[in-house]
């Protein structure tokens, strides 16, 4: 699905991040960035806030940002229209378990999916084994 075809999405951390690290940012990831600053929507499961700054921390120790950036960085995430969904105990460990397993999937990448699924979204994700999984559950996937 083409990003400028949607106006709501589930939104991967894997996108995310790469707007944090140059190196890793694509003709897609800033696809995606340009429709939120549009007025899109993107819809992330309660992970997601943890994972960004998990890996923006691990970033700052090895050396590849600085700290004054990643406060930076977060301020701008955080102002996205980007809205966080509960996960409770019930349905992590219910209806994300079984996607993970059914899928072969982490409990973490399968809460993106399950979300998609759930929320009838495509989802917008750098990472190739999750959008295989998209494509077998018959979820959408972003494209630009």
């Amino acid at each position: 699905m083409k990003a400028a075809d949607t106006r709501r999405f589930v939104l991967d951390a894997s996108v995310a991040l790469a707007w944090c690290f140059e190196d890793e940012t694509t003709e897609f990831t800033e696809g995606v960035l340009e429709l939120l600053a549009d007025g899109a929507e993107a819809v992330v499961p309660a992970i997601w806030p943890f994972e960004i700054a998990n890996a923006l921390l691990v970033g700052e120790r090895r050396k590849r940002i600085a700290p004054a950036k990643i406060t930076l960085l977060l301020r701008r995430v955080a102002s996205l229209p980007i809205s966080v969904m509960p996960i409770d105990a019930k349905t992590a460990f219910g209806r994300i378990f079984s996607v993970a397993r059914l899928h072969g999937l982490t409990e973490y990448d399968a809460a993106y999916l399950e979300l998609a699924i759930w929320q009838q979204l495509p989802l917008a994700t750098l990472d190739e084994h999750l959008r295989k999984c998209a494509r077998a559950n018959g979820t959408g996937l972003m494209a630009v």
